[in-house]
């Protein structure tokens, strides 16, 4: 069973002891003594059970039981074990037919240990990871404080004692004063702790971690702004000039029906940019009337920091009426797209995004002829509208093939979520992920493969004498399909695509040995992924978090130039996190500790399921500061986002153009 799964049973488990031991208080107010005895027997069972999924979770990290262990399962312990104590006697009793098994210390003890179950799980839910001091006092007190109000409000001060005779009773007299002893020592008990633990809340967040490495300058100041692209391109190279302009726009759909879309120079997807290795890419990026403002992410391309497009870090947007250039040198050959980073979790979805393809200069890849030879499509693979889109709003949905001719197909997800590709009809080779080349692929047939939200599979095969179909989603409505050249158009026969394997790319492909060694990282950052109370952009918001903070508050993660940095990036959410770096790939080491076995995989985005724990490392070698967040973008919106920070460097743009809200969510 994966760590999803044991994470979803835990919390059914942790439901069922809430209701069974408020079952038992219930049961207990109304004098039902049996059923009390039964509910009760079904708390301790319950709980027990409880500490069995808590146990195995703990085999598969600290991380998903912090708080359970700490807090939880102690405090319901404690409250547990003083309701068996001081409720089961009676109840026992009350069952072979002496007394009515009721009494005041037994009833508080039992919802107090309901409070106590319920407290754990909204604890998990609306805290998580990592659990503080303040969370626990707060907690602790919450608790307390249900206790103190059970005892004042159901409970009568003195058994047998009318309530207008107490106060002449000698005995109700003394019960007066012990319940108000009580309750003033129980309330002051509780207005410290929970002011305490509101107080540590308050602490000053530290702004900067350093994962660990020296605490060394790695170059004298810079800012991002100085951190441009080449102003020539390599020897034999091109300049490369496009000018891309944000407008408003209707677009057709395939279906035949119009949208409003946000677009650049009125199409969806963008104007494709492509390039030979070498060449110069000049980009004027210009906004007609897109309010607030666009940029140009170069999504997976190391660009120069002055180059990647991060509004609030390394430029300011780009408003109505205004323009910007981007410059860089293409000598990252591979599969890459291009996309806004201004409120990107909007504009992205709305069609503000394009291809970037850039192609080896001086010779062909192993699988591949001239380009005459062969036929070369980019796919971008787009939600538009409710409807998953193909290559574009107006692309054809069939392409002619000779028999024989090689094929490569660059899909690109630019949706927030992954999408599940098959290509039918014939063996193929992922030949690339994320832009980079595997080493000698397998062929491989009747496989799905996942593709994470902005991450890319090139697929190459053989065109054989029969029809391919590139199925997204099991969508059958929406495939792209490629029939052989001169033979008859329509449906030939395509299986069913819905029950095929996923291909593991962790153990795809021939290993080679890492250019550093990742045994020994200079840097190691864990990052917990999860979801929690916490304050986004100065607003608090029931946030996706990172180690329990939103942005702007989750500190930056302090590098230095040359330093060899490791991540642990740990899902303790029920959702998928697609994590994406800028300015560097990132080289898979191991999911969930099992080491990555096939050829080295070299990626820009990975999704981390839930459950799931990836390791991965990359050297720091592309000096500014950099965006690390996860590329769902609505998640990114609400707070799943941080910098990765270079020693020395600096940004003019932090505070202005929209402040925090200038990070691109």
């Amino acid at each position: 069973m994966t760590t999803g799964l044991w994470i979803i049973l835990d919390h059914v488990v942790a439901l069922l002891s809430i209701a069974a031991w408020f079952a038992a208080g219930v049961a207990l107010v109304l004098r039902r003594t049996r059923l009390a005895l039964a509910a009760l027997v079904a708390a301790v069972l319950v709980t027990l059970l409880r500490v069995g999924t808590v146990a195995l979770l703990a085999g598969r990290g600290w991380w998903f039981v912090q708080e359970k262990v700490l807090l939880g399962l102690p405090m319901l312990g404690a409250a547990g074990a003083g309701a068996v104590l001081l409720a089961g006697p009676r109840l026992l009793a009350a069952r072979r037919g002496r007394g009515d098994g009721w009494s005041v210390p037994g009833l508080v003890s039992v919802l107090t240990a309901a409070y106590a179950a319920l407290a754990g799980l909204v604890v998990t839910f609306l805290v998580g990871y990592p659990l503080t001091v303040g969370t626990a006092l707060i907690t602790i007190a919450l608790v307390s404080a249900g206790a103190l109000l059970t005892a004042r409000v159901l409970v009568p001060p003195v058994e047998g004692v009318a309530e207008p005779d107490v106060a002449q009773a000698p005995e109700g007299r003394q019960a007066i004063s012990r319940r108000r002893f009580i309750t003033w020592a129980g309330g002051a008990g509780v207005l410290t702790a929970a002011g305490a633990g509101t107080g540590l809340s308050f602490l000053p967040a530290e702004s900067v971690i350093r994962g660990g490495g020296p605490g060394r300058s790695s170059r004298p100041a810079v800012s991002v702004a100085a951190l441009r692209g080449a102003g020539s391109p390599a020897p034999g190279g091109t300049v490369r000039r496009h000018v891309l302009t944000a407008n408003k726009a209707t677009v057709r759909l395939r279906s035949g029906r119009e949208v409003d879309a946000w677009t650049f120079n009125g199409e969806v997807p963008g104007p494709a940019i492509t390039a030979t290795e070498g060449d110069l890419i000049e980009v004027r990026l210009r906004n007609a009337d897109i309010d607030g403002g666009v940029t140009l992410h170069w999504h997976g391309y190391d660009v120069p920091c002055g180059e990647d497009g991060t509004p609030g870090v390394s430029q300011l947007a780009v408003g109505p009426g205004e323009d910007f250039v981007y410059r860089f040198r293409a000598d990252q050959v591979g599969t890459y797209w291009y996309h806004t980073h201004y409120a990107s979790h909007i504009g992205v979805r709305k069609g503000l995004y394009g291809t970037l393809v850039v192609k080896p200069r001086g010779g062909q890849r192993a699988d591949e002829q001239s380009a005459a030879e062969q036929v070369d499509l980019t796919l971008p693979v787009h939600t538009f509208d409710g409807a998953v889109l193909i290559a574009g709003s107006d692309e054809r949905s069939e392409h002619p093939a000779s028999p024989g001719t090689p094929v490569r197909l660059r899909v690109i997800n630019t949706d927030s979520g992954p999408h599940r590709i098959v290509l039918a009809g014939t063996p193929f080779r992922v030949a690339a992920v994320d832009g980079r080349e595997l080493n000698q692929p397998d062929e491989v047939s009747e496989v799905g493969l996942h593709l994470p939200a902005g991450g890319r599979h090139d697929l190459v095969f053989l065109m054989p004498d029969r029809p391919v179909a590139l199925v997204v989603d099991d969508d059958r409505d929406g495939e792209l399909r490629l029939r052989p050249h001169g033979g008859p158009p329509g449906d030939a026969p395509i299986e069913d695509t819905s029950d095929l394997p996923e291909l593991d790319l962790l153990r795809y492909g021939a290993p080679v040995a890492a250019p550093f060694d990742t045994r020994n990282a200079d840097r190691h950052f864990t990052m917990v992924l999860d979801r929690g109370l916490a304050m986004v952009d100065g607003r608090p918001a029931y946030a996706h978090t990172v180690n329990g903070r939103g942005h702007p508050a989750i500190p930056d993660q302090l590098v230095a130039e040359g330093d060899i940095v490791r991540f642990t990036v740990v899902n303790r959410s029920l959702e998928t996190h697609p994590w994406h770096l800028h300015g560097h790939p990132v080289l898979i080491l191991s999911r969930d500790g099992a080491p990555s076995i096939g050829s080295p995989l070299w990626v820009d985005t990975f999704d981390v399921r839930p459950g799931e724990t990836w390791e991965v490392a990359f050297r720091a070698d592309n000096p500014g500061i950099w965006m690390n967040h996860c590329h769902n973008l609505p998640h990114a919106h609400q707070g799943m986002m941080l910098r990765l920070r270079y020693d020395g460097v600096t940004t003019p743009f932090g505070d202005m153009h929209g402040g925090g809200r200038g990070h691109g969510h």
